[in-house]
Order: C-alpha cells, then structure tokens, then sequence
C-alpha cells in the first residue's frame, strides 16, 4: 500500500514556473514506477510525466517536453516536477501516481493516486 500526497500547486501567470512536490508513504517506494496525470474541467484525464523505479528513465507527454523536468529520490521517498514556461492550457488539478508495472501513459495502469493540487496558470 502506498500514500501519496501532492504540494506545490497555486496561481501562477503564464511563462512563469511551480515546482510540485509528492511524498509518499508506505513501504518499497523504490519498486515503483512514479508518475503525474493532469486534469482540466470537462477533459479527462491526461499522461503528464513518469519515471522509472531507479530514476533512470523519464517519459512526457509532447506537450510539456522540454518544459517539465521529473525527477524522485528513493531516501526521502519523494517525486517533484519542475514546471518551466507555464502557459494558460496547463491548468488543470495534477495527480501524483505511482505502479509497480503496465503502459506509461495510461490512467488505469497506476493503482495508487494522490488528492490532487490545482495549478492555475492566468493569461
């Protein structure tokens, strides 16, 4: 079982930065494959970052490459996502995720989920 718990969210004008912050608790946070799914009103949800289990490797979405940075560490038990060059389309509540296995970028693969964080992002 795992607990995940996202900070970091709030208003921010557009091209500016947030960098969100989950924790987690419970045991073998090293096993599992981390990740952050987003959600706009009346969109469904969407693949935003992940990372492997050791950290060594990093997925995005096309719409946040180059912009987003992911990253874990495997003693604090936390994954962050650095958020550059924000624009107004990336507002939407952001979901911290994690699993043990299954494809990347889809929802239903990740067992554990977090409460969520709003980012806000004014043109």
């Amino acid at each position: 079982q795992v607990q995940l718990v996202e900070s970091g969210g709030g208003l921010v004008q557009a091209g500016g930065s947030l960098r969100l912050s989950c924790a987690a608790s419970g045991r073998n946070f090293s096993t599992f494959r981390m990740g952050w799914f987003r959600q706009a009103p009346v969109k469904e949800r969407e693949f935003v970052s992940a990372i492997s289990a050791s950290g060594g490797t990093t997925y995005y979405a096309d719409s946040v490459k180059g912009r987003f940075t992911i990253s874990r560490d495997n003693v604090k038990n936390t994954v962050d996502l650095q958020m550059n060059s924000l624009k107004p389309e990336d507002t939407a509540v952001y979901y911290c995720v994690a699993t043990l296995r299954g494809p990347v970028v889809v929802p239903t693969a990740y067992n554990y989920w977090g409460q969520g964080t709003q980012v806000t992002v004014s043109s």
